[in-house]
């Protein structure tokens, strides 16, 4: 019974030491579940502002609209905080978007169709790529294949044959002919090549004294105040079928100048550009846009246009093709 007394106090003890660390516990894991319920919370806001706009966002004025995918451009863009409320639409024939994007018109396709290009589809446009194009057989480019705009025939090797074969990004290099060279090889070799100088000197001397004949046989456009007059009297005849013609003559760099000397818009201009990739159609369509706008005299004024930007050639050659056409039609019975 004497011992009774001393255990109390130990007993006692270690029931203080038990409660205290179970407290200690609970208060170290209240703060830890606290933090994990708040990075719940950001992690669902974050998922949940992702799958409103699978592509992004991008603004528009005061509002952040979803961004369309690729095909696709914008139709109309969102005008409310909901930044989903906007309208997607798929690219139409011809065109294509290769990413996100928050533009309202898609990009036109490549063409590997160009006269003279010698080009053809490797592979074709779809709503989301371009297309892309490779040399024909037997030729090469010696830029990136993807952005080569003309191919060139590979070389072709006689009797010292071929060192490395013609590819689709450089051309046919011959062997070297090292052995055998004797002064009748030379000869046999430099003749012929001083022959064909020798024949292109002769006639190109004879077409140089023929335009200086046909030049002196040609009324000024300088000589009097009435000469001008008299030769582009036939030329008030013109008509939308000379466009293509006189088109093709032309280009569209220099059908882009007489339509900025004569006072046509930039927005005219480029809304020519946006009717078809081809340049040939667009320097069409800029053409027949500058003749309704000019109206009667258009003949006229286009001749001097051309004169005054120093492109007396393609000057005469436009008016050589209304010359005999409109002298045809004034032949023909009425």
């Amino acid at each position: 019974m004497a011992s009774e007394p001393n255990q109390f106090p130990l007993w006692f003890f270690t029931c203080v030491l038990i409660i205290s660390h179970v407290s200690l516990d609970f208060s170290s894991a209240a703060p830890q579940s606290e933090e994990k319920l708040s990075e719940r919370v950001v992690r669902g806001l974050i998922r949940s502002r992702r799958q409103a706009c699978a592509h992004g966002t991008y603004d528009h004025g005061k509002w952040s609209c979803c961004l369309c995918g690729a095909g696709q451009q914008v139709k109309t863009h969102c005008t409310a905080a909901n930044q989903s409320n906007g309208q997607c639409a798929a690219c139409g024939p011809g065109t294509y978007s290769s990413h996100a994007t928050d533009q309202d018109s898609c990009e036109f396709c490549r063409s590997c169709t160009h006269p003279n290009a010698n080009l053809e589809v490797a592979e074709n446009c779809t709503r989301t790529s371009n297309a892309k194009c490779r040399c024909k057989k037997d030729h090469y480019c010696s830029s990136d294949p993807e952005t080569c705009t003309t191919c060139f025939p590979c070389k072709e090797c006689g009797s010292e044959g071929v060192g490395v074969a013609c590819t689709a990004t450089n051309n046919t290099v011959c062997n070297a002919i090292t052995e055998g060279v004797n002064g009748g090889a030379i000869a046999g070799i430099l003749i012929p090549i001083l022959v064909a100088i020798a024949i292109s000197v002769a006639v190109a001397l004879w077409y140089w004294r023929r335009g200086q004949s046909y030049s002196t046989h040609q009324p000024s456009s300088h000589t009097n105040g009435h000469a001008t007059e008299v030769e582009l009297e036939p030329l008030k005849k013109l008509q939308l079928q000379h466009v293509p013609d006189i088109a093709a003559v032309l280009g569209w760099k220099d059908m882009q100048d007489v339509a900025m000397r004569s006072g046509m818009t930039k927005v005219d201009i480029d809304s020519s550009r946006m009717v078809d990739p081809d340049p040939v159609e667009q320097t069409i369509q800029l053409l027949s846009k500058w003749m309704e706008i000019e109206g009667s005299g258009r003949e006229k004024k286009l001749i001097t246009l051309l004169q005054k930007s120093r492109k007396k050639e393609k000057a005469e050659k436009v008016a050589e093709i209304l010359r005999s056409d409109s002298t045809a039609a004034s032949d023909a019975p009425v």
